[in-house]
């Protein structure tokens, strides 16, 4: 039964036409579902009717997986060691076939409802909860076996691509642990042992955001370690356009850019060097890269997605320090060293030697007429960060 308007005041409607004896739902992670959640609640009191919420969206509940004196956790590794003795709930069984009430029913939404257009060759995956469990099934068998040796380069198809079927609730997190902890009981190779845990843990890396967006929703504005905040960012401009368009100069990040706006996804070790370079070699304010992404990602959970931009920009829980900073040029050699990655996505690069594509090109010859000079010189720009972010720190420790 599909109903569109304010959640409330359509759940209120069917209560009033007698067709409600409960209502359950799913806890949303952010503070703008908890408040839909609290005026739910109040009219189910109101009205008397029973309301029943249920923990979906993450593996644990915050309440599984707090310090012993009941504080969250603020650094992943002790969080990951909780999160990983915690007793896992078992995946339900497929629910038996019942009927719903005759209830009018609106059709269902297309992308119209909302006014969406899809941009012009996009690629989207299929969507559906079989489409989700055949990825599952394929991530499994081809995909996670070597997942802890190649996840890190883009090129190598190593990753599980599940990221989006999570978000969108088409995969249940107990279904993909609950697989991927029977691989890694059946498997005998060291290796291949690793690379399941590892993805496992990757999954304990979600519920972490979803504990610290639970303990600390300002991080959804603030940054999560107040000492960077008031930070002196520069006013986006035409590099921000570059860099949401591809067209920076450097190669590792236009790819990624390319990819996400192709595909409403972008390779995980490719999100972190573009977002290193937005806050790093950009100097621009994590919060605009933060609203990029949630606009174009398939996969943009809400928490996850302000996590990772939080953790590159050095202002989040167990950040890199500002100190380290990303090498786009080294970043690409290393992790797509034969240029495969970067000539999918940027094309006028098909003709450049691999060795070219990971240093600044010639001034004169650059990497081609219809490829852009870098727009910043990177160790210029890295200095200035080292600068920018001392400089507001000595202010802010100075200042206690």
């Amino acid at each position: 039964i599909i109903r569109q308007g304010d959640p409330v005041e359509v759940i209120a409607s069917l209560i009033a036409d007698g067709s409600v004896s409960a209502v359950h739902f799913n806890h949303d992670p952010d503070p703008h579902g908890k408040k839909e959640e609290e005026s739910l609640l109040a009219l189910c009191q109101e009205k008397g009717v029973a309301c029943h919420g249920h923990n979906d969206v993450a593996m644990h509940t915050f309440d599984e997986t707090t310090k012993d004196d009941g504080t969250a956790y603020r650094v992943y590794t002790p969080y990951s060691k909780r999160w990983l003795k915690v007793q896992k709930r078992a995946p339900l069984p497929k629910p038996k076939p019942f009927t719903t009430p005759k209830v009018p029913s609106e059709p269902l939404p297309s992308l119209e409802t909302w006014q969406l257009i899809l941009p012009a060759g996009l690629d989207l995956l299929p969507g559906s909860e079989a489409a989700a469990h055949k990825r599952l099934k394929a991530a499994i068998s081809n995909r996670l076996p070597t997942y802890a040796q190649n996840r890190d380069h883009p090129s190598i198809p190593a990753t599980s691509r599940l990221s989006q079927d999570l978000r969108w609730g088409t995969l249940s997190i107990r279904k993909a642990f609950a697989e991927a902890n029977k691989a890694l009981d059946a498997a005998r190779d060291p290796q291949v042992r690793e690379s399941y845990h590892t993805f496992i843990k990757e999954l304990a890396w979600r519920d972490f955001y979803l504990h610290l967006l639970e303990a600390y929703p300002d991080v959804l504005t603030h940054e999560f370690n107040s000492d960077y905040r008031g930070l002196p960012w520069h006013e986006p401009d035409e590099k921000f356009q570059a860099w949401k368009e591809g067209q920076t100069g450097f190669p590792i990040v236009d790819a990624g850019m390319r990819e996400l706006k192709t595909t409403g996804f972008m390779h995980n070790r490719v999100r972190m060097i573009v977002a290193m370079f937005l806050t790093k070699d950009l100097h621009l304010d994590w919060r605009l890269g933060e609203q990029h992404f949630a606009q174009h990602l398939l996969d943009g959970e809400i928490a996850s997605n302000n996590g990772g931009w939080q953790w590159s920009a050095g202002t989040g829980a167990d950040a890199a320090p500002y100190f380290r900073i990303q090498n786009p040029w080294t970043q690409s050699k290393r992790f797509d060293a034969q240029g495969e990655y970067i000539k999918k996505w940027v094309p006028e690069l098909e003709a450049v030697a691999p060795k070219a594509l990971h240093q600044a090109p010639d001034l004169t010859s650059g990497h081609g007429k219809s490829y852009p000079q870098p727009i910043v010189e990177h160790s210029a720009e890295r200095d200035l960060t080292l600068s920018i972010f001392k400089k507001h720190l000595d202010h802010v420790r100075g200042n206690r």
